[in-house]
């Protein structure tokens, strides 16, 4: 894990947040039916502090009206779209049961997501899959459950799939080519995924995506159904997002002139959110009238029919339906530095501070304070100096040990990435709606370690 090169930088040297309420609960930021009442925070109907009893802390508290919310919103906005949620971004049967029933599609990267949408009888034809490395054995359980979409990463995808078909007699998988259209997004490097100098997809530039269309069209062994795009992810903006349709759009073009149908134009997503009250992700509605006034536009100059559209929002419906709660083991302030609060969880259960150099808020959670803000870094409790959960944010200076703190905005990308260094179990996930609470991932335990590790 990369360390923390910052750490014995004075704290004065990072502007503070534009807020310096502990006690916020910033629009955009926290689910909507975040509450607080007199200092304790609610969520789902239920205050932290109960959720906190009951479950224990470290904890990812799934905001369930929130997720159906956000849900239901994608699904009007883009309303003549397929709209894939990202299980990559957190999966349990619990959402992928809630994704299907909001008329959602469903995003899979391996075997092992496949198995969770299979689990719950999300269907077949609504699934698409990705993974710029696909083993046979997951193109197999694809092909066999009837996922609708695949989409094809490499050439050496492309011989995969023609050595299994004979195995799957009448069946003519449908796929998607994914294009490099070298677009640099304004995301950190390792999710930026449209340039050039990354692991993804057909490039553009040096000819291999048009490569791989005519020898899909040649063949006539797969059903190609148009072509895919994804520029990266936690993407604030549009523009990127309007590059990559003209890039795609013009690809599309040549092939239509020639006869191909190519009816369809997955564009991807990595839609961003909102970490922290300075983040000002694009609003749905405005990003789907973006997208189909860009690609109606892009046509009618290319004289070419206009191809059915999908999206894959990605953390933008589950990010912010999910919060952490933490318990403060230890205060120290590093005279003249900066304050540390140290919880019980860390890049165990959040790698992303440590992976991406992301951005989150923090609040006190489970009383009211009358200290004055102080700025201070929240770190976990990993043997790794880079173990850094809130970088930067305010917390009341009378912050001690006990205190129950909540960071917004886990909900995507936490528990899918969660590990186990230091052989700490990974915290469970407890869904909250109308006052009640439920485990929808349980708590890992020493034991679930040790049942794996062979003597």
């Amino acid at each position: 894990m990369p360390h923390d090169q910052r750490s014995a930088v004075p704290a004065q040297e990072f502007p503070p947040p534009s807020t310096t309420d502990p006690f916020s609960l910033s629009s955009g930021i926290w689910p909507v039916t975040a509450a607080d009442e007199n200092g304790t925070l609610t969520i789902g109907g239920m205050s932290v502090t109960e959720i906190a009893d009951r479950h224990g802390t470290p904890v990812y508290v799934f905001d369930e009206t929130d997720f159906k919310s956000r849900c239901a919103r994608f699904r009007t906005a883009f309303e003549e779209f397929d709209v894939y949620y990202a299980g990559k971004a957190f999966l349990s049967r619990t959402t992928a049961r809630l994704a299907e029933e909001a008329g959602l599609s469903l995003d899979v990267c391996t075997e092992g997501e496949l198995a969770f949408a299979k689990a719950v009888g999300f269907p077949g034809e609504r699934i698409l899959m990705h993974g710029n490395n696909k083993s046979a054995e997951e193109l197999a359980a694809a092909l066999e459950y009837g996922v609708g979409r695949i989409v094809v990463d490499s050439f050496a995808e492309l011989d995969r799939l023609g050595e299994l078909l004979p195995r799957f007699p009448g069946v003519r998988p449908a796929v998607l080519l994914r294009v490099t259209v070298g677009v640099r997004a304004d995301t950190h490097a390792h999710i930026a995924t449209a340039h050039e100098d990354q692991k993804f997809g057909f490039s553009l530039v040096s000819g291999e995506a048009a490569a791989a269309v005519r020898r899909v069209l040649d063949e006539d062994l797969l059903e190609l159904r148009g072509l895919h795009s994804h520029i990266g992810s936690q993407i604030l903006g549009t523009a990127g997002f309007e590059a990559a349709a003209k890039r795609l759009l013009e690809l599309r073009a040549q092939f239509v002139r020639e006869g191909a149908r190519l009816p369809e134009l997955d564009l991807g997503g990595g839609f961003g959110i909102a970490y922290t009250p300075e983040d000002e992700p694009t609003e749905p509605e405005e990003m789907a009238e973006l997208l189909r006034t860009v690609v109606a536009k892009e046509c009618a100059a290319l004289g070419v029919d206009v191809p059915r559209l999908a999206i894959e929002p990605g953390r933008a419906i589950a990010g912010p339906s999910g919060v952490t709660l933490y318990t403060v083991g230890t205060v120290k302030h590093r005279e003249g530095i900066r304050t540390f609060v140290a919880v019980d969880g860390g890049m165990s259960d959040n790698v992303r501070t440590a992976l991406y150099d992301a951005s989150y808020s923090v609040r006190l959670a489970g009383r009211t304070s009358d200290a004055p803000a102080r700025l201070v870094r929240v770190v976990g409790k990993h043997c790794d100096a880079g173990d850094v959960v809130v970088r930067d944010d305010h917390l009341p200076a009378d912050v001690r040990p006990g205190d129950l703190l909540a960071v917004p905005g886990t909900g995507a990308y936490c528990r899918s990435l969660a590990h186990n260094y230091n052989h700490v179990p990974r915290p469970p996930v407890v869904a909250v709606a109308d006052g009640e609470s439920r485990v929808i991932v349980r708590r890992e335990t020493v034991d679930d370690l040790l049942r794996l590790d062979m003597d």
